[in-house]
């Protein structure tokens, strides 16, 4: 079966894309972590391409990549475990969580590293009770062992609905997850949240972390979708305060405004040391 996947991602020959091994000097002591909604691998050309969107990824060479909107098993996108294949792609591990089951078809969100990984939760957000037929959301929680240190990692996807969002923020905050005593030190919340910054749910979290897009004077905050004219900034990096952003990067290529209908956003990150308490 994997073989025959990796025909059908064209991978007999090695692709030029940078390599996690080809790592500066200087960032040998940040951690470069990416969100990035995927859609199903579904370009804006109509096509299914799960090669495309590994190579959108390759080339900003993170170490932690956090998934949204992966399909595992699904007819519309040949039934193929897309989490699986661009983990491997990658040559990366990972954890995988479907937000939503649809007989043998799974759909939802993954957490992938090249770094030592613990999955530490992964399950449901609430929903609204008088609409039951929204789509299911979740979150996925993993620990990630980066220079001698544990740095927690939670990617969701957040409902379309206003009301959903702040329950499922609220509970993103509240004492099983980000209030959670196992969550501390280094802290990344990150994924597409469906919010613009000056939201309620933005500024819910910005009340406890850092919104990686905002601290560094020279970077203006910028769009994430629709791929093609990104307006809108509905995709997040949040930081503990404890943690320096170092840089910050949306790619604008042509193969990522058409690997998606979202573009990835990156965020290089400088870690505490070890000797410096916890916010």
């Amino acid at each position: 079966m994997y073989n025959a996947a990796l025909h059908y991602l064209g991978r007999s020959q090695q692709p030029q894309v940078a390599s996690r091994f080809v790592r500066q000097e200087e960032q040998t002591e940040t951690l470069r972590v990416m969100t990035y909604n995927v859609h199903s691998c579904i370009g804006l050309d109509g096509k299914v391409d799960i090669e495309r969107v590994a190579r959108v990824i390759a080339q900003a060479n993170p170490d932690v990549v956090a998934l949204q909107e992966l399909d595992v098993g699904r007819d519309r996108s040949l039934g193929l475990d897309q989490a699986q294949l661009i983990a491997r792609y990658l040559e990366m591990e990972f954890h995988f969580h479907p937000a939503m089951h649809m007989e043998e078809e799974r759909y939802g969100d993954a957490i992938l590293t090249h770094l030592p990984l613990r999955l530490i939760k992964a399950g449901p957000l609430p929903g609204l009770a008088d609409k039951p037929k929204l789509e299911p959301r979740g979150a996925i929680w993993a620990a990630v062992e980066f220079n001698g240190q544990e740095v927690q990692i939670i990617n969701t996807h957040l409902g379309l609905q206003p009301r959903e969002r702040l329950a499922q923020i609220d509970c993103l905050l509240g004492k099983d997850w980000l209030g959670h005593p196992d969550c501390r030190g280094p802290v990344v919340l990150c994924g597409d949240l469906n919010a613009q910054p000056n939201s309620q749910v933005c500024r819910r979290i910005a009340a406890q972390l850092q919104d990686s897009q905002t601290v560094l004077a020279q970077h203006r905050p910028a769009g994430t979708f629709p791929s093609r004219f990104a307006a809108l900034r509905i995709d997040h990096i949040f930081v503990s305060q404890n943690v320096a952003v170092t840089a910050i990067a949306i790619s604008g290529s042509q193969l990522a405004k058409v690997a998606s209908d979202h573009l990835p956003l990156l965020a290089q990150l400088r870690l505490p040391g070890r000797g410096t308490a916890a916010d």
